[in-house]
């Protein structure tokens, strides 16, 4: 297996060697043939930006992005695209060429597993920034409603102010993880997880247990972004992190396959992630293993605010799979025939 010191450049030459065409299926998580959702976004943006393509009728536009796309990933470019769904099955994604902030897409669900590439093309018809989110990332951006389908789950109190859901991790997992003293050794809490680096669920529930009963500035009600990321910090500080990122991918401590949520009300939002699903996740496997959705780690917090100050009261650990035995689902979803997802102004920039 290529080392991440030799880029994502590899991933291309083994595709091109691989005489595999853009529609047939590769595994997610495949260490040689799948290009993780980082390293796809660095090869587009190294090989897109720049393109002209002021003039070109809008077909002929998505054909010709098409085109280069296929060559810059080591494809083959076919005679003509099928119309498939996603457009580039193999990869697992759909290209959208933007000149405005506001994202349509036509006829079909926000798929959560499903790579979106968003290609900002400027006034002069160039291409000048690339952006490669999941259906899961683009559902966090809409304000208007319209998305398709929402999971939500209710949070029941209960008398255990520190609750393991879970007392142990799936089977699938179990033989990966391993007890640790600290976690500085890991490079970066946005890493992909590894084999003896995912520490057993019973740990991750001891270290943040701690965690109940603390208290941090409150950014307002309008700021709840900016309440989850402090709480996104803790929750690296108590893990043992020597720093804390967040990338904004799912779930957000990746290194630990753990998702973290903090709550002021019942209604846990859920995305377009189910969190039994056994649906497989973006990450490489583990000996040879596909990690899924259920597979997660969800630690949720529940806080009281007085305006000045939140304080964590309550605090739960489960895996995705057994989430819903703990947590209600909330039944129903609303159907529409196009999403329209406004995309932040500064989407492109980060």
């Amino acid at each position: 297996m290529n080392s991440k010191s030799e880029g994502p450049k590899h991933y291309v030459s083994a595709i091109r060697n691989s005489k595999l065409s853009l529609y047939d299926p590769v595994d997610i998580g495949d260490p040689k043939l799948w290009i993780p959702t980082p390293e796809l976004e660095e090869l587009l943006n190294d090989g897109l930006v720049g393109i002209l393509l002021a003039g070109l009728p809008l077909r002929t536009r998505s054909k010709v992005v098409k085109e280069h796309v296929c060559q810059i990933l080591g494809y083959p470019v076919p005679s003509s695209f099928k119309k498939t769904r996603p457009r580039f099955p193999g990869q697992l994604f759909d290209t959208y060429t933007q000149k405005s902030n506001n994202l349509q897409i036509w006829n079909e669900e926000l798929a959560p597993t499903r790579r979106y590439v968003l290609i900002r093309v400027n006034e002069s018809g160039v291409i000048e920034k690339v952006r490669v989110v999941t259906g899961q990332e683009l559902a966090i951006l809409d304000t208007t409603g319209t998305l398709t389908q929402k999971y939500q789950a209710r949070l029941i109190l209960g008398n255990i102010r520190p609750e393991l859901v879970s007392r142990e991790d799936t089977n699938l997992l179990l033989p990966f993880v391993q007890a640790s003293d600290n976690l500085t050794i890991a490079a970066s809490p946005v890493d992909d997880p590894t084999e003896g680096r995912l520490l057993p669920i019973g740990d991750i529930f001891d270290r943040l247990s701690k965690l109940v009963g603390k208290s941090f500035t409150d950014m307002g009600y309008d700021q709840e972004r900016n309440r989850g990321a402090k709480l996104h910090q803790l929750v690296c500080e108590y893990l043992g992190y020597k720093d804390y990122r967040d990338d904004g991918r799912f779930p957000d401590v990746r290194n630990q396959l753990l998702e973290v949520k903090l709550q002021t009300s019942p209604t846990i939002d859920l995305g377009l992630v189910c969190p039994d699903s056994t649906e497989v996740l973006d990450v490489p496997k583990i000996r040879g293993q596909q990690i899924r959705h259920c597979d997660v780690r969800y630690a949720l917090f529940f806080a009281k605010t007085d305006g000045k100050a939140v304080t964590l009261t309550h605090f739960f650990l489960t895996t995705g799979k057994d989430f819903f035995d703990r947590f209600p689902k909330f039944q129903g979803k609303v159907l529409n025939k196009k999403l329209q997802i406004p995309l932040p102004n500064d989407f492109f920039d980060k």
